[in-house]
């Protein structure tokens, strides 16, 4: 398996930039306004809903995300005509994933998460649904230059469209990121639709290591089982993590609402280990999906903190919030705007959250 560390990739990725005098110092030193004075550190979960680059990545279910220019060929063309879902189908054929349309997406993500905190963006995002490192680096240094967001870390997966879980920070990465894969050995037709947890760790304002996961569990269509497993395996990481550590788990988990409240999932897999954030606070907050089919809201994606043995951070419960300052966006009814190249629309179907922690000594 290929793995991508972020923090081994300074130089490659500053050879890579587009854009001229890219000073690959500048991430190493710590900005001026992003000195540590802060009393807060904010953390948001965001599925960013397919960013893909443009070119083929091969061994890569990714043929829906190319330009259209390419897309005639007959053997593309057969290929996209075995997908049964209508809709699927219908974007693996005609979907024009050109240059044009993956700047509009990166401009349609930064304004999102520049709409939280004046303009400058959570302090961690975890993100989901991001093609590979390149891309993000991209985001990160064409899009959001006023968060001031260190290296991107992403390690490359094994899910079969090549979508993987990532982290941007303007906190220090402290030691190397780990991704670590799920053993989903008991549903093999459907393991290859997986992710695995993606664990780096953060030097928080005073000194204190924050360890953060991110994750994107099995989608609502899969059995519940596997996000049982999921869930599971994140707990034993969790487990393992020194006791004088704060830990949070960031991301799509995949768990609809009908599924929190007709099972035991949350009772047994999250509230006995986790603190969810929502639960908490935000107590006004419908969710960050809808499913338009069934009519009804649920929260996928969800923040959730474990505190340290001396309880210095703690999760501020005021200033938790499903984050819709960019209007764009939403519908009309709030709902979630998915991304639409051809109509120069939307952003995502899912909405960020976010969660912060507060200092006390």
């Amino acid at each position: 398996m290929k793995r991508l560390y972020a923090l081994s990739l300074l130089l490659v990725l500053a050879a890579c930039a587009s854009g001229p005098g890219v000073d690959p110092s500048a991430d190493a030193a710590r900005p001026e306004s992003q000195a540590y004075e802060w009393p807060s550190v904010s953390i948001m979960a965001f599925n960013v809903e397919n960013l893909f680059d443009t070119a083929d990545d091969p061994g890569k279910n990714d043929a829906t995300y190319l330009p259209a220019s390419v897309k005639a060929d007959p053997e593309h063309v057969a290929a996209c005509e075995l997908i049964e879902v209508d809709r699927w189908r219908e974007d693996c054929l005609y979907l024009d994933w050109s240059e044009d349309a993956l700047a509009f997406k990166l401009e349609q993500l930064a304004a999102t998460i520049l709409a939280y905190n004046d303009g400058r963006g959570p302090d961690i995002i975890a993100l989901q649904e991001v093609e590979n490192i390149a891309v993000l680096d991209r985001l990160r240094r064409e899009h959001l230059q006023p968060a001031g967001y260190r290296l991107p870390v992403l390690i490359e997966g094994l899910d079969d469209r090549g979508i993987d879980v990532a982290f941007l920070s303007r906190l220090p990465v402290v030691g190397e990121p780990v991704l670590h894969p799920i053993d989903m050995s008991a549903f093999p037709d459907r393991a290859p639709d997986t992710r695995g947890i993606l664990e780096a760790n953060f030097e928080l304002p005073d000194g204190t290591v924050l360890t953060g996961y991110s994750v994107h569990f099995p989608a609502p269509f899969h059995p519940m089982e596997m996000r049982w497993i999921a869930y599971e395996h994140l707990n034993q990481l969790r487990a393992r993590v020194p006791e004088d550590r704060p830990v949070f788990a960031a991301g799509d988990f995949n768990t609809p609402k009908r599924e929190m409240d007709d099972t035991t999932i949350m009772d047994e897999m999250v509230r006995p280990y986790w603190t969810v954030a929502h639960e908490v606070g935000c107590t006004k907050c419908r969710g960050t999906n809808y499913w338009q089919r069934g009519e009804s809201w649920s929260f996928l994606d969800m923040v959730l903190f474990s505190p340290s043995s001396s309880h210095r951070w703690t999760l501020d419960v005021d200033a938790i919030d499903v984050v819709t300052g960019y209007a764009d966006q939403l519908h009309a009814d709030g709902t979630p705007k998915r991304f639409d190249p051809d109509a120069r629309e939307g952003v995502s179907d899912h909405l960020p959250i976010v969660m912060v922690l507060v200092y006390r000594p």
